[in-house]
């Protein structure tokens, strides 16, 4: 293992922002995390997995830990179902794409999403009306401090809408090595209801979509609308999709009654910030380099040489002026390093 001094982390994010790493290391074994964190139990660190859920906004004083563990098995199966094992540092759209052409199903609606498997729980990721969680079943971790490992059952995880335990109480405590995901062999529970899914699975003619056909069909509706970072530099959805109480969602609503809406419960309603940001009018603006994107106004780009600062200023300026507007606030996805 080579520790590199003030190291580049352009390519380690999928905005491509120039950002200097004080010392960078890539870890390739379990073995070799342990040995970097006991090695540096004193140095201030910083664990990077995909770098595709974070904002860089200033150089990271720290070690940085570039997690780079691969490989995937099965562990379990009966009849129905099979438990599968991914190392941390496959990329997610790989693995994905591997579940399925083994006939496995659970994950197919959640094609195409940037990152590696180990950053999914923490971020409970999902996509078309599933989320991690849904096939979620344990992850091994190990204790930054004093290289302890354990497992963390779904339960332990405290999922929540782009949640869990590793953002909030455990946050920089833990770096997850591996996690271990329940699908189906056989009869899978096909989604197709969210979004539009139906619309592009009629457009090519299939009436009886198997897990390939979603897949293709979310991989298809994610790339017109969603830039591909390698090409303009982005990290997805930027912000989450505001859940307000119904009570101040029944006032909003009546003076703007065209806004689309989900009742989560009866105290609760979810609003698309997408919506919001576009009609603030933000939609395909550009402030310099940086942006939001043309076909998706949840998504903020990098033109070319924006900052993480000036990203950052863009993605204020949107909250500022949703909140004016419309009394909601929309809370940033991403990690704002």
């Amino acid at each position: 293992m080579q520790i590199h001094s003030n190291f580049s982390l352009k390519k380690y994010n999928t905005f491509g922002i120039e950002s200097k790493a004080k010392a960078f290391v890539a870890v390739h074994t379990t073995e070799e995390l342990k040995t970097i964190l006991e090695k540096h139990v004193n140095q201030k660190k910083f664990i990077l997995g995909g770098g595709s859920n974070m904002l860089l906004t200033k150089d990271i004083d720290a070690l940085v830990i570039h997690i780079d563990l691969k490989g995937k098995k099965i562990v379990k199966e009966d009849e129905n179902n099979v438990w599968v094992e991914s190392m941390a540092g496959e990329n997610w759209q790989e693995f994905v794409l591997w579940t399925i052409h083994n006939d496995f199903g659970g994950l197919e609606n959640m094609s195409l999403i940037p990152g590696n498997v180990g950053t999914t729980p923490v971020q409970n990721i999902g996509a078309y009306g599933t989320e991690i969680k849904d096939n979620f079943v344990s992850c091994n971790a190990l204790n930054i401090d004093n290289q302890e490992s354990r497992i963390f059952t779904n339960a332990e995880c405290n999922f929540g809408y782009r949640e869990s335990i590793f953002k909030n109480e455990l946050k920089d405590k833990y770096v997850i090595t591996s996690v271990i995901f329940k699908l189906t062999k056989k009869n899978h529970k096909i989604n197709t209801s969210y979004g539009d899914i139906i619309k592009e699975l009629e457009k090519n003619n299939i009436k009886k979509p198997t897990l390939i056909d979603v897949s293709n069909a979310i991989i298809s509706i994610r790339k017109s609308k969603l830039p591909d970072p390698k090409e303009l530099g982005n990290s997805g959805s930027f912000f989450k999709n505001p859940i307000i109480s119904k009570t101040n969602f029944d006032k909003i609503y009546v003076l703007h009654p065209e806004m689309p809406h989900y009742v989560i419960s009866e105290t609760k309603v979810k609003v698309p910030a997408g919506w919001l940001i576009e009609q603030a009018g933000f939609k395909g603006k550009r402030f310099g380099d940086a942006g939001i994107h043309k076909n998706q106004a949840l998504v903020l780009v990098n033109y070319g040489t924006a900052t993480g600062q000036e990203i950052l200023e863009v993605s204020k300026n949107i909250q500022n002026t949703i909140l004016n507007k419309f009394g909601i606030f929309i809370e940033a996805e991403v990690n704002i390093i």
